[in-house]
């Protein structure tokens, strides 16, 4: 069997590593830029974001999938939970050249390209022979509701042009749309705005789009078809050049008590301020964002695929929102775009050490919740706080009712109280933690003092769980589920005596008592009576690291080797080999750390652009938690950084032989740097 696995393994990373290799042959500014330009191949979008909306971009001309609304849920009838919404999609474009309608079988010299710097998709290609077109689609990190699709003509021959813009509202989501059509005078010209106002399919929310044509460069004929669309036309002889941009914003109940009116204001705001100053705030935004970076010497590869991961979960959260990140992103309504454990043990370990505002959001999504975790261990009968496997925007329970995940696996709020403890590590803000902070970690404590069951030899166990493995369900003594509430009940201890708070004593009593249990073999059992069974996801193995509670080297190695050859390699998360990488990197083992790394993103990456997907065999990125594991690899195994008690320290580790040198800029609050060299 471990032979067969091996070999599946080889098989995904052949198949696989076609795409790798366009990306790793591509120099393009030192790994900022990611290019397609084969428009028949496989073709996997990748999301544009801003932390509030995110947009799909596809490979046909003008064409967006859908926009994703940040936390705004409605109920489903299909799924039966809360899910994310899609937005009413205002950014919609239609074009024409001399009356001929431009689809895919109308253009040459295609290329797609993500400028990661700029955070920018762009496209290129020319239609019918007759106009050169370029245009670029920017999730605006400043207007957190806005975005702009800029559009540059150059004609190749005298040819008539035009774009038609409408609204496009999911059906499923909304009832009772409203299409308007109004104009605003700007210095005395005449422009106007499309609007769509809708609420979402269970009256929850009214949502509100709008868009405009802005017209940079160019005669324009602009004119409203309907209520529903716009059209703006011009004529170019050969040579000349226009610019145009449609302007969107989106705006819901959630955040404004009057979205109709504020969708409008932002319009005419950017119509006054002009598209290229507001483009020049959002790349300042992203300026900022990027001092935050990490730089691979040695390996285009690496450095494209682990940029393009930190360059996603930025654009999936934004500091001052209070809000976290799903397994998605904003890339689709994956999972219900629900709050999980790869929030706190996935991707905020990473935000963390890069970007505390975005760490800190993310955080104070749980904080923020506490009272509805209370409510909900209380009426499982147990005392504390019991956070939800899946979050939605209440801070309830809204995992589907088939699956048993929902009740059971009950590591998440251990998961949540780690992540409380090492954000104060890092930001030694004890207000913080007095207010925020220890009223979270507190009630986690009191949960699992309920939680356990007390054995006849005075050890503690926990039964009837689903842990990090979600294939074995309703077992005893879940490797990680016990080593999770043992770290949570330390950490307890811990911010009590940092805040000179009472902790009770049963805290460290049952965190010294909680069963880890051990074979003849000396390997660590993932729970009671496992007799090797395969595995969904690393599970036992997360003892070593996040966790820490097995640190002896020879114990981590057979323990690695054991479970490597249990997990699924089909069908299992990408978060596995991130964690197996770390571990191998800290103890010194470059030839398997460089192989475990490599096994946790080139069997889950999807052509062009190197997207990731959940699973070897799936096809649903972008997997934002694979990018976290990613992360985590390179930040905490090559570069050996640690969260402590006592700040951020940097523990000895090796790096890949190809590898130069790695270098982890704006870590923590005191914003350092971070380097190893390769010493060959």
């Amino acid at each position: 069997m471990k032979i067969i696995c091996y070999l599946f393994y080889v098989f995904v990373i052949l198949l696989s590593f076609k795409s790798t290799v366009s990306i790793a042959a591509n120099k393009d500014e030192e790994g900022w830029i990611l290019r397609c330009d084969d428009y028949n191949g496989d073709y996997t979008g990748a999301p544009v974001a801003n932390g509030t909306i995110g947009i799909l971009p596809w490979k046909e001309p003008f064409s967006i999938r859908h926009v994703i609304l940040n936390h705004i849920f409605e109920y489903s009838d299909a799924d039966g939970v809360n899910k994310v919404m899609q937005g009413i999609n205002p950014f919609n474009l239609a074009m024409t050249v001399d009356g001929d309608l431009i689809d895919g079988k109308d253009i040459t010299s295609w290329q797609q390209w993500i400028d990661m710097r700029n955070a920018s998709h762009n496209t290129s290609f020319i239609a019918n022979g007759k106009v050169k077109v370029e245009y670029s689609v920017v999730a605006l990190r400043n207007m957190p509701y806005a975005a702009v699709v800029n559009v540059h003509l150059t004609a190749l021959k005298d040819a008539g042009i035009s774009f038609t813009t409408g609204m496009k509202v999911p059906e499923r989501e909304y009832q009772s749309p409203q299409f308007l059509f109004q104009t605003f005078n700007r210095g005395g010209q005449k422009d106007g705005i499309l609007q769509t106002i809708a609420k979402t399919s269970h009256d929850r929310y009214e949502v509100s789009a709008a868009s405009s044509f802005i017209f940079q460069e160019g005669k324009f004929d602009y004119k409203c078809l309907d209520n529903q669309s716009a059209q703006a036309g011009i004529r170019l002889l050969s040579g000349q050049k226009a610019v145009f941009s449609l302007v969107g914003t989106i705006c819901t109940t959630h955040d404004f008590s009057d979205p109709f009116s504020e969708s409008k204001r932002e319009i005419i705001y950017i119509h006054h301020q002009n598209v290229d100053s507001v483009l020049a705030v959002h790349k300042k935004c992203w300026n900022e964002l990027w001092k935050g970076d990490i730089e691979i010497r040695g390996d285009v590869e690496a450095q494209h695929v682990v940029r393009f991961a930190l360059y996603n979960l930025y654009s999936f959260c934004r500091q001052g929102t209070d809000l976290s990140i799903s397994p998605m992103g904003l890339s689709s309504q994956g999972y219900n775009g629900h709050i999980f454990w790869d929030a706190e043990t996935w991707m905020f370990p990473s935000m963390l050490l890069m970007n505390e505002g975005i760490a800190r959001s993310m955080i104070s999504y749980r904080t923020g919740r506490l009272k509805a975790a209370e409510r909900r261990a209380a009426s499982y009968g147990y005392a504390g706080a019991m956070f939800p496997w899946e979050s939605d925007d209440f801070g309830e329970e809204s995992t589907p009712i088939f699956a048993i995940t929902g009740q059971f696996e009950h590591h998440i709020s251990a998961d949540i109280a780690i992540a409380c403890w090492n954000y104060y590590c890092v930001a030694h803000d004890k207000k913080w933690l007095t207010e925020k902070g220890w009223p979270l970690i507190r009630e986690v404590a009191e949960f699992w003092a309920s939680r356990v069951r007390k054995n006849t030899d005075g050890s503690y166990s926990i039964p009837g769980v689903v842990g990090a493995d979600e294939y074995a369900e309703g077992i005893t003594d879940n490797a990680f589920t016990n080593g999770s509430a043992i770290k949570a009940l330390h950490c307890a201890v811990k911010a009590a005596k940092e805040l000179n708070e009472k902790a009770p004593s049963e805290w460290a009593d049952i965190a010294d008592k909680i069963r880890i249990i051990h074979g003849q073999d000396g390997i660590t059992q993932e729970y009671e009576g496992y007799k090797g069974q395969q595995i969904k996801q690393a599970d036992e193995n997360l003892l070593a690291y996040p966790l820490g509670i097995i640190t002896d080297r020879d114990q981590i190695r057979r323990d690695l080797e054991y479970y490597d050859a249990k997990i699924d390699h089909k069908n299992g998360p990408a978060m596995t080999y991130g964690i197996f990488c770390v571990q191998y990197a800290r103890i010194e083992d470059a030839r398997k750390a460089e192989e475990t790394f490599r096994r946790c993103y080139r069997p889950n990456m999807r052509p062009p652009f190197g997207v990731f997907a959940e699973t070897p065999s799936s096809h649903n990125p972008y997997f934002a938690t694979g990018a976290g594991a990613l992360l985590q690899a390179v930040i905490n195994g090559f570069g050996g950084l640690e969260i402590t008690d006592k700040g951020i320290v940097q523990c000895k580790s090796v790096l890949p032989a190809s590898w130069e040198s790695l270098t982890i800029k704006g870590v923590g609050m005191a914003h350092k740097t971070y380097r190893v060299v390769n010493e060959k």
